[in-house]
This record gives C-alpha cells, sequence and structure tokens, in this order.
C-alpha cells in the first residue's frame, strides 16, 4: 500500500504552516531572545520597538493573563523570562507587527542590560554544586560490589557523548486563529498536539475547551517538535488573544537552531567486569545528562537511559545511576532514540574496551551475552521473545563476517596510508512510553452513505509514514480498498486527550484504536448484510470491497450495504479508546514491566581512514533486523536506512558546540550533517517469521531502533585507527570527527 504523503511532497504542494494561506488581519510574531547565558535584567526598554512602522505590539511577561509557565514534567521554565535568564536564547519579548521582517526589526530595537551572573556548562560541574533536574535514580540487579572480586578483568573508563541538532526542514512554527468569544483554533507544527492544548490554556488562563489544535502534518520532527513546539505555539495565541487577530510565528533556520533543545550531551563513568571467557558479570555507570537550563524532557529521557543501560546483552549484576543536571544552555530534548543511544554508546565502550585489555575480538564479548528468552533486565523485566541473538547470528552467516575480517586484516597488512574497520553493533529497544499513563490512543471512524470511509486519531504524520500504517489497518479491518478511506488530521476537537507522536508507537496505539473502531462498525454492517440476505452474520464476511457469505460473493455491494444500514438508522461512527496492556512501572522500587515488547537487530558496519589525511568513509551497513510482520515494508524500510544515517551522523561528522553558553554551530555551514555523498552502501532485510503479538496486525514499531546502528560506525572507525597505532588506547568521545580522528592519529587526543 503506498504512502499518500508522497505524491504532494514530491510535487511540493503539500500545504505545512507557513504555507497556510493568508488569513485576514494575519500579523506575525518574533522573539527578543536572551543574549547571556545566566543574569539578572535590570533594564528592558521595549518603546524604541513600540513605535517603529507596522508594529502592533509588544508583549512581556506582564502582558500574560494566565500562568507563565510551560514547564511539563517539571514546572520550571517561563514562556517569557521575567528577572532572571538563564541561556542565550531564552525567550524575554514578543513582538507582534505586520511583517516578519518588521517584526525582527523592532525586537532588535528593544534595549535590555543584563547583569551576568556565573554560569555553568558542564554537567559534571552542575552535579558537584548540586545543580539537579530531579533527585538521582539508580537501578540495580543482583550485588556488584560482592562479584567485583571474582571477576577476572575490571576495566573502567569514561566517555563522551555529543548533543545533536534535530535540523526538521520545517522549523518550529505556529498559526493562531481567534474564533468567537474566548475560542482559539491553533494550527501547530507539534508532535503532541494535547500538550500545546494544555499549556496554550494555562497561559491565557482558559479551559482547554476553548483551545483546538489541529496538526496537518509536520516537515519532519525527530522529538524536537514534542515539547519544544510548545512555546511558539503560546507566542502565537498570546499574541491572538491580546489583538484579536491571526498572529503566526515561523522560525528561521538560525533561530531555530539558536534557540531550541538538542539531543542531550552525556558524560558517563563506566566500570566492567568479566570471567576470562569474556562473560560480563559485573556493569557500573553512572550517567551524568546534560538537562539544559530546564527540564523538558529530560527526566523520562534519562529513564530511558537507565532502562537501556545493558543495551543487548544480560549482565547479572548491574549498578545504574542516572543524574540530570541543570546547566544555562538551552533545554535539551526529545531525540529519535530518547537516551537510550547514550546509554548504548557507553556499553559498547566499555565492551571495547574491555576487549583491548583482554585482546580479544570485541565481537566474541557481544556474542557471548546476548539477550536469551528469561532474561532479567535491571528494571525486573523479563525477555520475551527475544530475536537478539537470531539477529547477530544471521548478520555473522548472511554477510560471512569471518571473510570481511580476513578481508579487513588483509588490507591493513598490504596498505600503509589507509586502514579499515569493521563492527558489530547489537540493538535492544524497549517499546512503549516509560511513562505508563501516555500508553493510550483513540480513533474516531466515520462511515459516510457514499461508502467513503474517515479516520481520525491522535497520530501526527511528520514523514514517518504513520497515516500509510493507519490506511492500511482500517483498510484490513473494513475488508475495502484503501481509496476509499481518508486519515484525517490531528485535531484535538476530534479525538482529545491524545499522547504525543513519540517513542515509536504511533502507529501501535493509534492503529490498534483504529482496529476496535472499525471492527464495532464492521460487526453492525455484517448484521446488516446478514439481515438483508437471509442469513447469519457469522457466514458474512467482507474482503476487496465485496460482501461475501461463507467465501462467495453475494449480490450485495459495499454502496448498497452501506444505504440499508443508514435507512435502517445503525450507527455508521465509532469512537474507540486503546490502552497498551500488562505494562507497569514502580518508581519507588525501580521495578516493573515498561514496555509492551522490545526490538532487536544487528548491524555490521565497514569503515575506511586515510591516515594521511584524517578523512575516513563509511562503507558498507548490512543489517538484520526485527520488523514484526510489517505494516508497510517500504515504509520501515525508508525509517531503518533514515534511522541509520541519522546515527551515523551523530556518531561522526556532526558536533555540537558552544562558547560560553553560545551556540557556535547555529548555521548550515558550521554544522554537518550527512548528505548522500557520504551515505554508505546499506543492505538490509527484516527477519522472516518474527510475528509480534504485541502489536496491531502482529507489526513492530519501526522509529527509532535503527538509529542506534549507527553507533556500530564509530567502534568501526576506531578499529581502523587503532590498526594504524596499535600502540594507543582507544578514544571514547563521540562524535569521531576528522579532526578528532587526526589528533588520536598524531599523538594528541
Amino acid at each position: 500500500m503506498s504512502n499518500r504523503e508522497i505524491e504532494p511532497h514530491t510535487r511540493g504542494t503539500s500545504m505545512f504552516v507557513g504555507d497556510l494561506p493568508v488569513p485576514a488581519g494575519l500579523l506575525h510574531a518574533a522573539v527578543l531572545a536572551s543574549p547571556a547565558p545566566h543574569g539578572r535584567v535590570v533594564r528592558l526598554d521595549t518603546t524604541p520597538a513600540a513605535g517603529l512602522e507596522g508594529v502592533a505590539c509588544v508583549l512581556t511577561a506582564a502582558d500574560i493573563p494566565g500562568e507563565n509557565q510551560i514547564g511539563g514534567i517539571i514546572q520550571d521554565e517561563p514562556l517569557l523570562a521575567e528577572g532572571e535568564v538563564h541561556f542565550v536564547g531564552q525567550p524575554i519579548v514578543v513582538v507582534i507587527a505586520d511583517e516578519p521582517r518588521r517584526a525582527r526589526k523592532a525586537a532588535a530595537a528593544i534595549e535590555i542590560e543584563i547583569e551576568e551572573a556565573p554560569a555553568i556548562f558542564d554537567p559534571r560541574e552542575a552535579a558537584a554544586a548540586g545543580n539537579l533536574i530531579a533527585p538521582s535514580r539508580t537501578l540495580s540487579l543482583g550485588d556488584v560490589d560482592a562479584t567485583w572480586g571474582s571477576c577476572d578483568v575490571v576495566v573502567e573508563g569514561r566517555t563522551e557523548s555529543g548533543g545533536q541538532e534535530h535540523l526538521y526542514l520545517e522549523t518550529q512554527s505556529a498559526l493562531a486563529l481567534p474564533g468567537e468569544g474566548q475560542r482559539l483554533k491553533i494550527l501547530s507544527s507539534t508532535q503532541a498536539p494535547t500538550a500545546v492544548q494544555r499549556i496554550v490554556a494555562r497561559v491565557l488562563g482558559l479551559p482547554m475547551n476553548a483551545i483546538e489544535v489541529e496538526v496537518a502534518r509536520l516537515g519532519g520532527a525527530f522529538g524536537g517538535k514534542e515539547d519544544q513546539a510548545t512555546p511558539w505555539a503560546a507566542v502565537a495565541a498570546l499574541g491572538a488573544v491580546k489583538l484579536g487577530r491571526p498572529v503566526r510565528i515561523v522560525l528561521t533556520r538560525n533561530e531555530d537552531m539558536r534557540m531550541t533543545g538538542k539531543r542531550h550531551p552525556y558524560s558517563s563513568d563506566f566500570k566492567i567486569g568479566l570471567r576470562a571467557d569474556g562473560t560480563i558479570l559485573a556493569w557500573e555507570v553512572t550517567y551524568y545528562q546534560n538537562a539544559g537550563a530546564a527540564a523538558d524532557l529530560s527526566p523520562a529521557i534519562l529513564e530511558r537511559s537507565l532502562f537501556h543501560a545493558t543495551g543487548s546483552y544480560f549482565i547479572p549484576n548491574v549498578r545504574v545511576t542516572a543524574l540530570s543536571c541543570r546547566t544555562n544552555l538551552p533545554p535539551f530534548t526529545a531525540f529519535r532514540g530518547f537516551g537510550a543511544p547514550q546509554a548504548m554508546f557507553v556499553m559498547e565502550s566499555a565492551i571495547t574496551r574491555a576487549a583491548e585489555a583482554m585482546g580479544i575480538d570485541r565481537l566474541q564479548i557481544q556474542h557471548k551475552n546476548l539477550l536469551s528468552e528469561g532474561d532479567v533486565f535491571p528494571y525486573g523485566m523479563r525477555v520475551e521473545r527475544s530475536n537478539a541473538r537470531r539477529a547477530f547470528t544471521e548478520v555473522e552467516e548472511r554477510f560471512e563476517v569471518t571473510r570481511v575480517q580476513a578481508e579487513v586484516e588483509e588490507h591493513n597488512r598490504t596498505h600503509r596510508l589507509t586502514k579499515r574497520g569493521v563492527a558489530m553493533m547489537p540493538v535492544c529497544f524497549g517499546i512503549s512510553f516509560t511513562s505508563t499513563f501516555l500508553n493510550q490512543a483513540a480513533a474516531l471512524v466515520h462511515v459516510y452513505t457514499d461508502g467513503s470511509v474517515s479516520v481520525s486519531t491522535g497520530a501526527v504524520e511528520m514523514g514517518q509514514g504513520v497515516n500509510a500504517k493507519i490506511l492500511a489497518v482500517a483498510a484490513h479491518a473494513l475488508g475495502i480498498d484503501a481509496d476509499r478511506i481518508t486519515v484525517e488530521t490531528t485535531s484535538t476537537l476530534r479525538v482529545a486527550n491524545t499522547s504525543p507522536t513519540a517513542a515509536s508507537s504511533g502507529a501501535d496505539m493509534n492503529g490498534a484504536a483504529t482496529e476496535i473502531a472499525c471492527n464495532t462498525i464492521f460487526d453492525r454492517l455484517r448484521a446488516v448484510a446478514a439481515q438483508v440476505l437471509d442469513t447469519s452474520a457469522k457466514r458474512i464476511s467482507i474482503h476487496a470491497d465485496r460482501i461475501r457469505v461463507d467465501e462467495t460473493d453475494a449480490a450485495l455491494s459495499w454502496e448498497k450495504l452501506i444505504w440499508e444500514a443508514y435507512t435502517s438508522r445503525v450507527n455508521l461512527t465509532a469512537q474507540a479508546h486503546y490502552a497498551t496492556p500488562k505494562i507497569h512501572y514502580d518508581k519507588e522500587r525501580e521495578q516493573g514491566e515498561p514496555f509492551a515488547y522490545h526490538v532487536f537487530g544487528t548491524a555490521l558496519v565497514e569503515a575506511t581512514v586515510d591516515g594521511l589525511r584524517g578523512t575516513y568513509t563509511i562503507d558498507r551497513v548490512r543489517i538484520a533486523h526485527d520488523a514484526g510482520r510489517s505494516l508497510n515494508p517500504l515504509v520501515d524500510m525508508g525509517q531503518l536506512e533514515g534511522g541509520l544515517v541519522q546515527g551515523l551522523g551523530w556518531m561522526t561528522m556532526e558536533e555540537l558546540l558552544f562558547a560560553d553558553g553560545h551556540n557556535i554551530t547555529d548555521t548550515l555551514s558550521t554544522y554537518k550533517i550527512p548528505d548522500i555523498m557520504c551515505t554508505p552502501e546499506i543492505e538490509a532485510h527484516f527477519l522472516a517469521d518474527a510475528d509480534n503479538p504485541a502489536a496491531i496486525l502482529r507489526s513492530k514499531a519501526i522509529g527509532e531502533p535503527p538509529l542506534m546502528y549507527g553507533i556500530g560506525a564509530y567502534f568501526a572507525l576506531l578499529s581502523a585507527l587503532k590498526a594504524f597505532r596499535p600502540d594507543r588506547e582507544g578514544i571514547y568521545q563521540a562524535p569521531m570527527t576528522p579532526e578528532r580522528v587526526l589528533m588520536f592519529l598524531h599523538g594528541r587526543t
């Protein structure tokens, strides 16, 4: 089944917030942001802006009618700073004008004086000063302290993993349209329409039912529009309510890169203990998460780091401690993988360091410790239907890993200026929101009298193909051609109390709700057909638009059946709710079953390094991935390849840099992402006969797990570097940029 988004995207006719027809009286918002990372505002004069041509109003925190608070998990983030500023880029003043250019010019004319205070940018420094977003958390399994003495090898180390810019094609944007009375409609570029609705209602001092949030589609998100879209919707809404006119805000690329959160940088300490045969006996790690100046989603992201601390491996004795550290940088936020990639990088670094100390291949340690069914995670959940070993073995056999390793060794023996490296990267990723209450979704399905069908859910289409999957579910459940079905825009008016489209669960949950609603209508239609055809309902089925009795086509068309149902006053609308079963988690005991299931897979990554220039290529990536019974193989393969390349970028060239709190990689000339020229040869396949009974139509989620295959590139590169410099200890600081490669090769780290 095709993805209907492809054609309008290709033709350039898809409508995003910035493309919508200009409503009468439209105004534009711009923001004056803090130029200092930390300090007190001692003077703020907005009069130079208010008097400029085209300016409709200038708004500060004093103009907010409700609460000046946009924090979700923890309410620690004002919409507009008042008194103090805590990061460069923090919004202070909103200017509304008749043109975007005039709004920005007026914002720049505002006079502001800030008395700067000491700022902290390093998470370890923040932790030492007691600047934590929330109390630290620890997971444990077995007895780590008693196990160290039983280990033949104990290795300790430190890792650093950097942030990552989302770089979605559509920047943060929102359009607020005032209605009658106090009603307001917001067209927002958000993954979380209900969060926007709730926070805007809070800021404006209105009930949620006065606010409708609608999302047609996003031009990419990757987690960056889960919480981070909310302030821009609130800014537009504040202006619209104050002036009674439509207000739109669309950030420029530079504004977006300077003012919005990114993937969290982590600094981590690890200690790993093993037997001589490579069996891991003990694992201890401490994560220092750089959360930035406000909580945003940091506590939830750190929780997923805890849950993925052991990666794809079973370790009987574990202690994992996590600290979310408050610094004076823009609040870091959700990004594809949501804390799991950072944890997996530490795990793979420890295995590589241990293999180096033991003089064995890291693959030996990996294979020895892969998860099997019945193994226990540190949070108490047992592994069910593990495909970890199956995927790893399939890569070894299908892609002849032993032969590849021999070829790499031969190349390195015969080439002085270039060296090759190879690494395996197994992935195990839990599917569900770790906050149990978010694991719910709803759907509203209408069948119209002409036989056409409308499906509304809480899922947001952002290029990941969720609408195509929901379409497939509805067509399958009703037994009709997909051309009869339209998946509508996402609206809080049609489907309320939605969870964000995140955690790789959009198709799982919203698809399940759609199936329940369609099954309800199907059962009603079957009863009508049975009456018309004078038979029992159990004998009726619908397939490819044809009504059947015992697999024989009946003289009753879909259109005729719908008309019969309507004239018989049968309800052709159904609303359904789905809540993921069985999952639970006790944060006091740090035990439970937070995930519906896990996704597994393994990648084989090959790389070549030029020792003279420090440049490199990621040559090939070959993958065996656990996709269950895919709802749409083409969509899923696109997600696999896209996630992989994004992970490669995080591990290699995407370096997020700050200087005194200022983002100095805030343009496309200073922040580099992978392009087609550096995309490797990719060969991937889905495991056969891997049905997943825990999700809709026995499928598995696809969005986030593939990103972590990119971690293998780091260790393939490190392997090549060690071929040049076997005398040096490995480095565990990502990304592995060409500059870092040169420093390693030529004696400096």
